[in-house]
């Protein structure tokens, strides 16, 4: 596929200046030291995060070949009792480190005693790190990398490492990384117990059929110039995806959900740059999974997150295991 990409494109998920990627230096399959908190400066990675890609494992790994992935592991964490695995998926042009960075849920994962991964997408004809999740976002110049294959393999290897709950996988995602995990939830929907995406939907014409109810929660500014509220085409010649409220209605029909999106809380003060509680928080009510949506009312692309934002996607996850 060729596609026109204009400019805007190559910020599609630069995070804020104040925010500064950094590097994972340890190379050990350890926890964090007890009582350890990570930290994410410039001179390493949060404490406990390791290189775990070219690890062994008890299975096949031929789709993380090459493709080395960061991983954090709790200091209290304890191999007898499974524990909670989350995987971040950053934007087009970002990388793990950058969105861990942003999203800061090693600090939640260490708090909160859960296994957590930030791997890497592919690079693009332009330079650019993205994920292949669908026709509309972001596999620009055709490449024919499989990511499903990949993260999938991801949570293979975690678990033959570590002691995974199975009913509770999830995955987090930003702009493409959002809709990578869109996917995920279509495709693995028997393993992922809840997404959470930010700026990130479906295609338009999503061919997504779950084989199991997933809970999804959408957090998305409706003043989001990069990938519209409303849906649209991220560029001249690429197909169009749905906006926020279509991707929790579909959601919504796929878990046999009341199809009527009401209020679901009081509003939500997310964003540092905009004045008051500016989350409008509504929801499908579910018997199995969950399609929930996080309106902020002014909000860009990339907010600018309050410092409990970690932690409230990690309250939506929690609250939503496999039965």
């Amino acid at each position: 596929m060729r596609a026109v990409i204009p400019r805007r494109l190559a910020l599609l998920a630069l995070l804020p200046l104040a925010v500064a990627p950094f590097a994972c230096s340890s190379t050990s399959d350890t926890p964090a030291p007890a009582g350890s908190v990570p930290d994410a400066s410039a001179e390493g990675g949060p404490s406990g995060a390791v290189d775990a890609g070219d690890a062994g494992a008890s299975f096949d790994g031929a789709a993380l070949s090459g493709r080395p992935y960061k991983s954090f592991v709790p200091s209290k964490y304890d191999p007898s009792k499974p524990a909670p695995l989350v995987v971040l998926l950053h934007g087009y042009t970002a990388s793990g480190d950058l969105q861990e960075s942003y999203f800061k849920l090693a600090k939640v994962a260490e708090d909160k005693t859960f296994l957590y991964a930030y791997p890497d997408g592919t690079v693009d004809a332009r330079g650019n790190r993205f994920w292949n999740a669908s026709s509309s976002c972001c596999n620009f110049f055709g490449a024919k990398v499989d990511d499903v294959a990949y993260v999938t393999a991801i949570l293979d290897e975690m678990s033959a490492k570590h002691s995974v709950d199975p009913k509770r996988v999830y995955v987090v995602g930003h702009s493409n990384g959002g809709f990578m995990a869109h996917r995920m939830a279509c495709e693995l929907a028997g393993r992922v117990a809840a997404i959470v995406s930010l700026a990130g939907t479906l295609d338009q014409d999503t061919a997504c059929k779950p084989a199991a109810p997933v809970a999804v929660l959408q957090v998305h500014g409706d003043a989001d110039g990069t990938i519209a509220y409303a849906g649209g085409s991220v560029a001249s010649g690429v197909p169009s995806f749905l906006g926020a409220r279509e991707a929790v209605a579909f959601w919504a029909r796929a878990n046999g959900c009341d199809p009527t999106l009401a209020a679901g809380g009081p509003d939500l003060d997310l964003d540092t740059g905009l004045a008051g509680a500016e989350t409008k928080v509504e929801r499908h009510t579910c018997a199995r999974g969950a399609a929930e949506l996080w309106t902020l009312r002014g909000g860009a692309h990339t907010p600018p997150f309050q410092s409990d934002w970690g932690a409230r996607v990690w309250g939506f996850l929690e609250a939503h295991p496999k039965p």
